[in-house]
């Protein structure tokens, strides 16, 4: 071998090794990296139980700190990083459709390709949502209302910021929460209950009503408050999402009005405003001149050398536009309290009384109809306590006679008759159990506790129509002569919705009024360029400073989408 082939082949073995042992190094400071970013490797015992115990997950008791951490560690993928791989098709379709996203046809089934094409489209990256737990109240709060933030703060002896704006809000909110858990003797990575004192059950529920975000059944505070906190990231980051949404199409609306301004102005008109805007119009120019040199200086529409001359001549169009949109995100969620309401007047007095009596609200006194509803309207948000004669409501008869057998003796014997005869069985049998407690009532809600969770996803689907209508007299609802099986099991669902969660939507709330809430900005600025050619040309000017504002003012609002109807009143849109 001459010396050159044996250079060269030293040469190639130690570049091999050189690179092995780079790839190693490499391999284990990522690793390292990987160790040092996640953010539960500085959590507290407590913590890592918290967050075990809010997703579901069991753990040993008691544990080292170091089981916990690797059982944190082995789900923090699918809970945190990618959670979207636990959800249905359904929900993994509405998740893209949010996106703006067509799902891929022939793959509205196929629950792989689904997670595939949202993980695609997913808000973050799994770094990053390992960051995001290494500062919580950089975004926990983003959610809350400015009433809820401010119960906070004054819960803790925390000076409200005056004037009370929602950003001054926040980030006094996020300089004293350190301060707030320490004072307190709690832990601020991933913060417990003390964190929601201040919310009542009510608050909690409605918080996940209006996020779709089923409430667990049966409920009880602490519950609401894991789910809460569970929910809490993804929330913010939806709304993010939402603002982004919105405010592209706000924008989208303010320019497609400034074109159908400068459509319906004359050209002296358009002359006229380059005129006080400070743009020489060349002599000569024609009318697609003018549109096009218009256009061009279309930010000018809006300018303040305009506003005060057209405030004066703000038109009726216009107007509408501009007042009714501050009205429009209240408007949604008043008209499913009305909807709410409107239900439960054709509801029997037994069936108010087993609605307050699901949620351990005690039944006035008076035993007044218009007292009962006046209670059922107050505790509309208060999430259900426990099984009760509710919990077989919408149970099919084979479900019944299942759990009748279940309960032996003289309840098993009976597992017979009609569905409305088998429910009567079943709420006799776990009224029963219930009175003696014991061994017999721990049997019965362990059942209950199965069987709730199998049956919800198919209520109604293999009920006869002869059931149907026999639910929706039980409700009140008139059986219209005609009536397919369709509209017979789409109406019982909204009662059985209503009656459990107080909407007929507990999975499409906030986030839908905010979608519908671009759109509507686009409608309604459309209508008002359109009513606003009959006006004056000032009119048209007018809509597109209220276009600016609206678009300004909802982009801003989103940090508040979770705020109450009474809270979202007071904002300026």
């Amino acid at each position: 071998m001459s010396f050159f082939d044996s250079f060269r082949s030293s040469y190639w073995r130690v570049m091999f090794v050189a690179r092995r042992l780079l790839g190693t190094i490499k391999g284990n400071l990522l690793a390292a990296n990987s160790f040092k970013s996640a953010a539960y490797n500085k959590w507290h015992e407590t913590e890592l139980e918290r967050w075990l115990s809010d997703h579901n997950v069991p753990y040993p008791t008691p544990a080292d700190r170091k089981d916990l951490e690797n059982l944190v560690k082995s789900n923090w993928q699918a809970k945190v990083s990618e959670p979207y791989t636990e959800w249905s098709p359904a929900q993994l379709q509405s998740y893209l459709k949010s996106k703006g996203k067509d799902v891929q046809k022939g793959t509205e089934q196929n629950k792989d390709s689904l997670v595939s094409q949202v993980k695609g489209n997913w808000h973050e990256t799994e770094q990053q949502a390992s960051d995001s737990y290494t500062s919580v109240k950089d975004w926990v709060f983003d959610t809350w209302t400015d009433s809820q933030i401010k119960a906070f703060l004054d819960k803790h002896g925390v000076p409200v910021p005056q004037p009370r704006k929602r950003d001054s809000l926040l980030a006094t909110a996020r300089d004293n929460f350190d301060s707030i858990a320490k004072k307190t003797g709690e832990t601020a990575a991933y913060p417990g209950n003390w964190l929601y004192q201040a919310w009542s059950e009510s608050d909690l529920k409605e918080y996940l009503d209006e996020r779709g975000v089923p409430v667990p059944q049966p409920s009880t505070r602490d519950k609401l408050v894991a789910s809460v906190r569970r929910n809490a990231r993804l929330s913010s980051l939806n709304m993010k999402d939402s603002a982004a949404s919105a405010s592209a199409s706000a924008n989208s609306a303010k320019e497609s009005l400034s074109d159908q301004v400068f459509d319906a102005w004359s050209d002296s008109k358009i002359k006229e405003w380059a005129d006080q805007n400070g743009i020489k119009v060349p002599q000569g120019s024609n009318r697609n001149e003018l549109l096009a040199l218009a256009r061009k200086h279309r930010g000018s529409l809006t300018g303040d050398k305009v506003a005060s001359s057209a405030s004066s001549a703000f038109g009726a169009a216009t107007s509408k536009a501009g007042n009714q949109y501050a009205q429009a995100t209240e408007d949604a969620q008043l008209k499913g309290e009305d909807a709410f309401n409107q239900a439960i007047d054709s509801w029997s007095d037994s069936r108010l009384k087993a609605y307050l009596d699901a949620r351990g609200v005690p039944v006035p006194q008076s035993g007044k109809k218009d007292d009962i509803l006046s209670a059922v309207r107050r505790n509309k948000h208060k999430a259900t306590t426990g099984y009760s004669a509710w919990t077989f409501d919408t149970w099919t008869t084979e479900n019944l006679k299942k759990w009748l057998s279940s309960q032996g003796g003289k309840a098993g014997k009976k597992a017979s008759g009609t569905r409305e005869e088998l429910m009567k069985q079943a709420q006799d049998a776990y009224a029963s159990a219930s009175k003696s407690g014991g061994s017999n009532y721990a049997s019965a809600t362990s059942y209950l506790a199965q069987q709730t969770d199998a049956v919800k996803d198919t209520t109604f689907d293999t009920w006869s129509d002869s059931e149907l209508k026999s639910y929706l007299d039980s409700y009140g609802v008139p059986n219209y002569q005609g009536s397919n099986s369709n509209e017979l099991r789409r109406l019982a669902r909204n009662q059985a919705n209503y009656f459990r969660y107080g909407s007929t939507t507990p999975g499409g709330t906030l986030y839908s009024r905010l979608a519908g809430g671009a759109q509507w900005i686009l409608d309604q600025l459309k209508i008002g360029a359109s009513s606003g050619r009959k006006e004056a040309g000032y009119q048209g000017q007018k809509a597109a400073d209220a276009a600016t504002e609206s678009a300004t003012a909802f982009s801003d609002r989103v940090g508040e989408a979770a705020q109450r109807a009474t809270d979202r009143v007071k904002e300026e849109l």
